[in-house]
């Protein structure tokens, strides 16, 4: 009787290894294809800690545009960067430490103060001098850790959709990447990540675009493909972790911005409570420049980019 539960156990445990090979093998393939599909088409900046890669367009004010949690500079390149270069601005849109096709050397550089550490380097390297930083979602967290901890590098804030404070509860959208272990996180983004977010993808993009429909063209036009590779799954699933312990402090200090600040959210957004980041906001600067829309989600850099693109416009002609 011994042995045959000892090989009913072997047995099991052969076909989980084969599973997992499979799966491993399956998720590279994937990520092959997906990364040749939007290869990187701008510029790399070396900093301490990685690599940046960015794009730009246009000439004026420069606008940089830094994305949220899962994201890439596509989701600014898809509708923003040609409306404000064509409005006579410099466009620049970065892909975050470690996101889309920058590179980060470790976890600690996905502490939000690190990365805003990078792109400020980045700045500084380029000769970009006090752009209007654009920050969606959790890119809204690192233009706020940017203007706090490197104000001499910063003109204004639009803040669209943003991180101001953490929520109590992530969004359902990101249950998958809410992982806190290191080495879970790996081994999850090497096996099962790829064909879960394949299999979940269409109530994913429900979710972060909801009430409002997600183009059909966005996982190519918008950047979504590129999610579907390992080190996105393992960079996505360390950003939110280290929202939990660095957006207490950044809250705190929301009162020392000296910059221009403006905020930009949809009230039906199903990410972050609207209600909730403009309240974290207002009670430490209460002058500054809140836009709303009703029935609208997560993503109007997407969904409404002529209407933000005239906050953006307002918010630059604030910058000194």
């Amino acid at each position: 009787m011994l042995t045959i539960i000892l090989s009913i156990i072997g047995g099991i445990m052969l076909l989980l290894l084969v599973g997992l090979l499979v799966a491993w093998r399956f998720s590279h393939a994937v990520a092959a294809k997906a990364s040749a599909a939007i290869p990187p088409k701008g510029h790399f900046t070396e900093v301490d800690g990685g690599r940046l890669h960015w794009v730009e367009k246009g000439e004026g004010k420069p606008v940089v545009m830094i994305h949220g949690l899962a994201g890439n500079l596509h989701n600014f390149s898809y509708a923003m960067m040609d409306r404000l270069a064509e409005a006579g601005y410099r466009a620049i849109a970065i892909d975050r430490p470690g996101c889309g096709w920058s590179e980060r050397d470790s976890d600690e550089q996905a502490r939000i103060p690190e990365q805003a550490r990078m792109i400020a380097e980045m700045l500084a390297k380029e000769g970009i001098e006090k752009p209007l930083l654009v920050g969606h979602s959790l890119g809204g967290a690192v233009s706020l850790a940017l203007a706090l901890n490197h104000a001499d590098q910063v003109g204004g804030l639009a803040l669209v959709s943003a991180l101001i404070t953490a929520p109590q509860t992530p969004s359902e959208a990101f249950a998958g990447i809410n992982v806190a272990n290191p080495g879970t996180r790996r081994f999850i983004a090497e096996t099962l990540a790829i064909p879960m977010s394949i299999r979940n993808g269409a109530k994913t993009l429900a979710i972060v675009f909801g009430p409002d429909a997600a183009p059909e063209d966005f996982r190519f036009r918008g950047g979504g493909l590129l999610s579907l590779r390992p080190n996105a799954f393992y960079a996505a699933a360390t950003d939110m972790h280290a929202v939990g312990i660095d957006m207490g402090g950044i809250t705190a200090r929301l009162a020392d911005i000296s910059v221009p600040v403006g905020l930009f959210y949809g009230m039906e957004d199903r990410i972050l409570s609207a209600p909730e980041q403009i309240a974290a906001l207002t009670a430490a600067l209460p002058d500054a420049d809140v836009e709303t829309m009703g029935a609208r989600g997560h993503m109007p850099l997407v969904i409404e980019p002529e209407r933000l693109q005239i906050f953006i416009e307002r918010m630059a002609g604030r910058v000194s």
